[in-house]
């Protein structure tokens, strides 16, 4: 197949591509350049410039013949989108229109859609699964969740099969080593911890260790960002095969605490990493992980690389590639 893969030169979106590229399909990567990296984008793809806020440029891409798009161009910063909750309407839900509209004006039939955990808002019950009811707390969950809803109707007028792939926590970097480039930025923990570990950062702050888990620290579900590739290819060729759309949680269904995670990187990077001990943040539930019964059973899928200790060795190399001499 010919895969469209918008957002291919970012961090999710260079290993979704090379997962393509490793089974065999042709990519053209779409991206804009705003968080992506030169070092990410491969000599076997190719590369087109544009922004899917331009109908003009997303319509030039999707003329080349393709048979699916991976949609991963959706800005994605929680505190941002509360500030600034225009710029992620015209992004996010406008681009995604635009990104629908040309694959139906050239007979694109396939999408395979990076959605979020934070359409669901505070659990009512844990593990997640995808019958957990919606409400998200931030605009960015919003936006996420407004895009699924285009998705599911341009799904019912105009034949487009989705899969939509709602994250938990994507994390870790390629286990074979061949991606290097690192997020322009980031506030997500474990990069974070890395700037501290390489002398970027002073500190990590952890927010609230008064939450009802064994350590007081928050409990996510991280999941090795090569076992959330495998499941874009996965989705895209069960789409393509058997004609259907689904929504499904990408998640480990375990969970691990912030605390762990900080002792765990200390051991690995064999740096101090200090650590502030601050207040919650509004919003944030003591405990966050997926169900995912359902991507086991409809597409075969399985996480092979998501033990901590491969996240933060596989993180920790590249951040020594980058910072280390």
């Amino acid at each position: 197949m010919h895969i469209l893969v918008v957002g291919g030169a970012g961090y999710i979106g260079s290993h979704v591509a090379r997962e393509f590229l490793d089974q065999g399909h042709r990519v053209t990567v779409f991206d804009d350049m705003s968080s992506g990296v030169q070092e990410n984008i491969f000599s076997d793809e190719d590369f087109i410039e544009g922004d899917i806020r331009n109908p003009e440029e997303i319509q030039a891409a999707m003329a080349l013949g393709l048979e699916g798009v991976v949609h991963l161009a959706a800005f994605k910063h929680v505190g941002l989108s509360m500030e600034c909750p225009d710029t992620f309407a015209v992004n996010n839900i406008s681009g995604t229109i635009n990104v629908l509209n040309a694959m139906m004006e050239h007979n694109v039939r396939h999408i395979v859609f990076s959605s979020s955990a934070s359409v669901f808002g505070e659990p009512s019950y844990l593990p997640l699964d995808e019958e957990h009811p919606t409400n998200p707390e931030s605009f960015y969950g919003f936006t996420k969740l407004e895009m699924e809803r285009l998705m599911r109707w341009y799904d019912e007028l105009k034949g487009i099969r989705f899969a939509s792939l709602r994250y938990f926590n994507a994390s870790g970097y390629d286990v074979h080593g061949r991606i290097n480039g690192i997020e322009k930025t980031t506030t997500n923990l474990i990069p974070v911890l890395m700037e501290v570990a390489v002398g970027k950062r002073s500190n990590v702050q952890i927010f609230g260790t008064d939450y009802d888990t064994n350590d007081g620290s928050c409990i996510r579900d991280f999941i090795h960002v090569n076992d959330l590739a495998t499941a874009h290819v996965k989705a895209m060729e069960h789409i393509v095969d058997c004609d259907e759309s689904h929504v499904f949680n990408l998640g480990t269904s375990q969970g691990t605490s912030v605390l762990e995670i900080l002792e765990q990187t200390r051991q690995i990077t064999g740096k101090d990493i200090p650590a502030e001990m601050t207040n919650r943040r509004p919003g944030d539930p003591s405990k966050l992980y997926a169900e995912s019964k359902k991507i086991q059973k409809v597409l075969g899928w399985s996480a092979k690389h998501s033990d901590l200790r491969k996240i933060i060795e596989t993180t920790w190399q590249v951040y020594q590639h980058n910072f280390v001499e």
